[in-house]
């Protein structure tokens, strides 16, 4: 007695099958766009509008009909930019942040990288108050810490009124470090969350590995932590650098406590002191003028770092 056997499908080796488009793909597709899109709508809001609108208000320039005639604005071409040019107080102010971030960040990222290598160590006790000790002054806004500092450093107003006399730290020569004091002091603990979570990431046996070869704390340190977080430390750089460059609020706080601060002490301040003349469209000239400063300062120190870490 003979049955009919339906013939098998033999799978060939190294043949998938092809899963069916479309569901699928729609559904990871719509994913996507649930998750970009909003972002992608506020970044062209809040960031790409906003600096193509100050790129378009620097090429403008104000004319009148005779003395007293109603101001116009017309296409100006670089006319703004060349003003920004000859502005010696804007330059001036940008070589005196130049000279603020060669000191200051080196000894903000220092410090930072310091308390994050102790919080990582074994041999320090009491971790958890140290970590949020370190971190608190960044909890503090920016524009209380400058007024606490400069009632700090007034010699009328401060409580160290031995030491204000002695040494005026809001003279003209002592006034940018004051505020670089005032940066360093509510910025050490935000990078040394940062460089601290790059050290947590590390992978355990690397330190042991290093034990066995008999390598101290110290030299684990400086040969195994220090590199490996050496990415973190890089991030931090740039994001000083930008907010070297991007310096407002403290300086225009210490005015009111010293006046050796002008208005055009810092880049932003000339900006804002421009703007509120008002002369909008040379102050748009500025701000773009700041900004590719920044971006060239930033990309600079990047590949500068990058070819280093390569070679």
């Amino acid at each position: 007695m003979t049955a009919d056997v339906m013939p098998r499908t033999v799978p060939v080796p190294g043949r998938r099958r092809s899963a069916k488009p479309g569901r699928g793909a729609v559904s990871h597709r719509s994913s996507i766009a649930i998750f970009t899109v909003p972002f992608g709508i506020l970044f062209l809001l809040f960031y790409l509008l906003p600096i193509g609108y100050a790129v378009w208000q620097s090429l403008l320039v104000v004319e009148r009909d005779g003395t007293y005639g109603a101001p116009e604005e017309v296409f100006g071409w670089f006319t703004q930019y060349a003003l920004v040019m000859q502005n010696g107080p804007f330059w001036e102010s940008v070589g005196r942040v130049l000279l603020f971030g060669i000191v200051q960040v080196p000894v903000m990222l220092g410090l930072a990288l310091l308390f994050a290598l102790l919080l990582d160590s074994p041999v320090l006790k009491g971790k958890k108050f140290f970590r949020l000790a370190f971190f608190v002054p960044y909890a503090v806004p920016t524009v209380i810490a400058a007024i606490m500092w400069g009632f700090l450093f007034s010699p009328n107003l401060s409580p160290f009124t031995d030491v204000t006399r002695a040494v005026d730290f809001l003279s003209p020569e002592l006034v940018l470090w004051s505020i670089a004091n005032v940066v360093t002091w509510v910025y050490v603990g935000y990078n040394m969350l940062i460089i601290y979570s790059a050290l947590l990431a590390i992978p355990s046996e690397v330190y042991e590995a290093a034990r066995l070869d008999g390598a101290g704390q110290i030299r684990i340190a400086w040969s195994v932590k220090i590199p490996m977080v050496m990415p973190a430390i890089i991030l931090t750089a740039i994001f000083s650098i930008i907010g070297t460059l991007q310096l407002l609020a403290e300086p225009q706080v210490f005015r009111s406590f010293s006046s050796a601060v002008s208005s055009t002490f810092t880049p932003n301040m000339t900006v804002y002191a421009t703007n509120s003349i008002p002369n909008v469209n040379l102050a748009a000239a500025f701000s773009v003028v700041l900004a590719l400063a920044t971006f060239v300062l930033s990309f600079t120190f990047l590949k500068l770092t990058q070819r280093k870490a390569d070679s």
